[in-house]
């Protein structure tokens, strides 16, 4: 197998239950066994995307917009605790469910919009840190997003540590942050009446909507419902109820404190932005260089524009290191590959930079504020995409059992969801309604309705298909017709067995049921689908090392076999798993079929990591399923 592609079943199986919440512990020490997760979730909710939407939002509509950051912290709070539970209870990160339950086209779409999310997350975090650069140094910002290529050593430098550590680098992070907008607030001294006004919600105008939404995409991020439930897994805990119980409160108290300081964050921005520059007149700052450039005179200190351009390289360097976990998530479920985190790290950041060099190149310096806001309307628009199935998971109570969620949090939940969806459909038609209003730009007359129909499907898949998946299971527990008399009750004879393999310790038990099945009487297939880009490319002309491998071990098997007095022989397929499988079946002319399946719940993976749909309806001979 390579060292930079490796197929994986564990969530970040590297961190993968390095920390047992099971050891006996007493009083803070069992809390903290839990702590970390929510924090390294929670840098997301103050990343220098979450600086671009609040800086302008509270320099153009004062405190206005507080009320918005206030509920999109409440449904942060309740969409991480639900994909908290995902992980605790299935032990099931978002993207390894959504890959269970949904078909390939679905899940492939899923996939490219979890992709650009990451993409869109880790462009504002380039463009912050360049920023941030150039306010402390006055490096130019082109110079600053090349520097930010870098950082993946020290992503690999942390993890060398484990978790823990990770986890203590971010909490850092986050009090350096929160300690630097703590004394900018204290300078600044703004209104508390004033501010009280901010949390009553009030009707919004096209652009505040445009910015409110910038602000829910910033703090409500698609790519943390990812990252949430895979970071439970790194704890070890109990399978009984008990200890799920356990982990499930104190995960809640967990991300309580961790997401209440990101709001203190950005509503200290808001704040600070309304306090300086609105009250005084500057509502046209929406820039972060402007802000950090007016600080100074405004407030009367020059340590304020120090400690801001501080606080921005750690949001942005700390939003880095969880942009990566993610996109290692996003992968590893919904396509079972892992790449090496300086290789996943370096093309993600690389896709992030590209933009931003070209709007700097192109535009100039001075449209970066813009690409920000514009990063996080991006992030808003794929929300809708994580949290309807997050939603349908945890209220499942085949997969979920007692811990599936209560009708009410259920209702808040799909209250929130048609919040976000409806915010985002008004967005969007309000922008296609601009477009279509101008004159020109055909492209997207034509572009756009494609993308929209495309985007439709993609919804209604996701929201429906489980709820019919549900009914049908129901309908099938439905009475059947009288029972025909049983007149027949021969079995044609077990000639060849094929038995599908996949080099693991599960093959021992595949061919043990095998054997069973035909004893020394029948003759045996084994089977195996190369799954290198060369074999996928090339087919039998393939001679890679792993095809060679391949083919070596079930050689093995078989002169193992024989010399026991079976009747052996081998098969290798190349390309579409399903298809080889089916072809090499037919082929053999063998009258069974054995494969292995995982032992979880919805649809079943199998040993080339497809259903048992797809093979036993290409198929018109008995399919053995043994569980592995």
């Amino acid at each position: 197998m390579s060292k930079l592609i490796q197929h994986t079943s564990t969530s970040l199986s590297e961190v993968h239950e390095t920390v047992d919440t099971t050891l006996p512990r007493k009083g803070w020490r069992r809390i903290l066994a839990y702590a970390g997760p929510a924090y390294l979730v929670s840098v997301g909710y103050m990343d220098p995307g979450n600086w671009a939407t609040d800086l302008q939002g509270g320099a153009q509509f004062g405190y206005q917009l507080i009320w918005v950051l206030l509920m999109s912290n409440l449904m942060a709070l309740l969409l991480q605790s639900l994909s908290a539970r995902l992980g605790i209870v299935r032990r099931r990160d978002l993207a390894q469910a959504n890959r269970e339950v949904y078909p390939p086209a679905v899940n492939f779409c899923l996939y490219i919009l979890a992709e650009i999310a990451i993409a869109a997350c880790d462009l504002a975090e380039v463009l912050g840190m360049a920023l941030g650069i150039y306010l402390l140094t006055g490096l130019p910002l082109i110079w600053g997003v090349g520097i930010t290529v870098f950082d993946t050593l020290l992503l690999l430098w942390l993890q060398n540590y484990g978790i823990r550590k990770l986890e203590a680098f971010i909490i850092v992070l986050v009090a350096t942050i929160g300690g630097c907008f703590l004394i900018e607030i204290i300078l600044a001294k703004p209104p508390l009446g004033a501010v009280a006004t901010g949390f009553i919600p009030t009707a919004l105008s096209d652009k505040a909507l445009y910015i409110a939404v910038g602000i829910i995409g910033a703090t409500v991020m698609p790519h943390n419902l990812y990252l949430h439930s895979a970071l439970v897994q790194t704890r070890k805990i109990g399978t009984d109820k008990k200890s799920i119980r356990t982990a499930l409160k104190y995960n809640f108290i967990d991300s309580t404190i961790a997401l209440n300081a990101a709001f203190f964050v950005n509503a200290a921005i808001l704040i600070l932005a309304a306090t300086v520059f609105y009250t005084t007149g500057n509502t046209e700052v929406a820039k972060i260089e402007d802000a950090h450039k007016l600080l100074a005179p405004l407030l009367g200190n020059k340590f304020a524009p120090i400690l801001f351009a501080v606080a921005l390289i750690a949001a942005g360097q700390s939003s880095t290191v969880t942009g990566t976990l993610a996109g290692q998530i996003v992968m590893e479920g919904y396509l079972r590959i892992r790449i090496n985190p300086w290789l996943r790290r370096l093309i993600t950041r690389l896709i992030a930079i590209t933009p931003a060099v070209l709007v700097i190149v192109i535009y100039g310096e001075e449209k970066v504020d813009d690409l920000l806001v514009f990063s996080q309307v991006i992030l808003s628009l794929q929300l809708g995409f994580a949290v309807i199935p997050l939603i349908h998971f945890v209220s499942d109570k085949e997969t979920m059992g007692e811990f599936a969620i209560k009708p009410l949090t259920k209702f808040f939940a799909w209250l929130i969801a048609g919040i976000l969806v409806f915010l985002n459909v008004r967005l969007v038609v309000q922008e296609i309604l601009s477009v279509y209003s101008s004159d020109g730009n055909m492209f997207w007359k034509i572009v756009i309705p494609l993308l929209a129909f495309g985007f439709i499907w993609l919804f209604l898949m996701m929201t429906l298909l489980p709820l019919l998946k549900k009914r049908k299971q129901k309908a099938s527990i439905v009475l059947h017709k009288e029972a025909p008399l049983l007149t027949n009750l021969s079995v044609p004879q077990v000639n060849t067995i094929a038995a599908a393999l996949d080099f693991s310790e599960n093959d021992e038990k595949l061919i043990a049921y095998a054997l069973n099945q035909g004893r020394k009487e029948a003759s045996y297939i084994l089977l195996h689908v190369v799954e290198t880009a060369p074999a996928k490319l090339l087919g039998e002309a393939s001679d890679d090392f792993e095809t060679r491998k391949d083919r070596e071990r079930l050689e093995q098997y078989a002169a193992t076999l024989q010399q026991m007095g079976y009747n052996v022989s081998i098969a290798l397929g190349y390309r579409s798993r399903i298809k080889e499988i089916v072809r090499l079946v037919k082929e053999s002319k063998a009258d069974l079929l054995i494969m292995g399946a995982h032992r979880h719940k919805g649809l079943k993976d199998y040993v080339f990591g497809e259903t048992i749909e797809a093979v036993r309806h290409e198929l018109d001979i008995p399919v053995l399923i043994v569980n592995v």
